[in-house]
């Protein structure tokens, strides 16, 4: 195991590797593996950045993103006008079911509301609205409203992991219950933890995923 020192130097390190990031005004902390971000960026975008970055690195097994984020005055927009071009963004990204899909935008904060049949879809909304000027934040509380039966669910995320190379699919179990689905067992790093999350998401019909893996040594045959 990996101690706290280490992996406090190793997110730091990332964090400054990152050409997205400033990290100077990152504060970065650990205990017992879990990583505690606090400081200041200017935009929501590089807030999700250092987030993302600090859950790749080796030894991570939790984080606390308490970043805020203090918007330029440059920056700052009124919601209605915020409102407006995320619906424009999720449109050019969701051509197809962006009507399903609406944006709520309260004090820069925007809240993804609707029904969609595909995890992907909820995703790429996010994606679409993340990065916007002005925003502050994103709560996804798009539902999925999947048509696959259920029996289907737990093969399908099975055949996934058996997939990706870099997890060992033998170390999972996959429990399904309709479109929920829970995932026991052991993974290498928080990044592989992620994975074997998002390949579970990615099968059709997944309405919910319990990820309850846990990181450390695997045991080999």
């Amino acid at each position: 195991m990996r101690s706290d020192s280490d992996i406090k130097r190793d997110v730091e390190l990332e964090l400054r590797w990152d050409p997205d990031i400033r990290p100077d005004d990152i504060a970065v902390a650990v205990k017992d593996g879990v990583v505690t971000l606090t400081g200041f960026v200017r935009s929501y975008s590089e807030k999700f950045e250092a987030e993302r970055d600090a859950k790749r690195v080796s030894g991570v097994v939790g984080l606390a993103n308490d970043i805020e984020v203090r918007l330029p005055s440059s920056d700052e927009r009124p919601d209605p006008e915020i409102a407006r071009e995320a619906v424009s963004a999720i449109k050019s990204q969701l051509p197809f079911t962006y009507e399903h899909i609406t944006p709520v935008v309260n004090n820069a904060w925007v809240t993804l509301e609707g029904e969609v049949e595909w995890n992907f879809q909820r995703d790429l909304a996010e994606r679409a609205v993340r990065r916007l000027k002005g925003v502050k934040g994103v709560t996804n509380l798009i539902h999925l409203k999947p048509r696959v039966a259920p029996s289907e669910v737990k093969r399908k995320i099975e055949e996934a992991l058996k997939r990706h190379a870099e997890l060992e699919a033998n170390e999972i179990t996959v429990e399904a219950n309709g479109g929920e689905v829970i995932l026991r067992g052991k993974v290498r790093s928080w990044a592989d933890r992620q994975e074997a999350e998002r390949a579970a998401w990615r099968a059709p019909g997944v309405t919910k995923v319990d990820n309850r893996l846990t990181v450390g040594l695997l045991t080999m045959a």
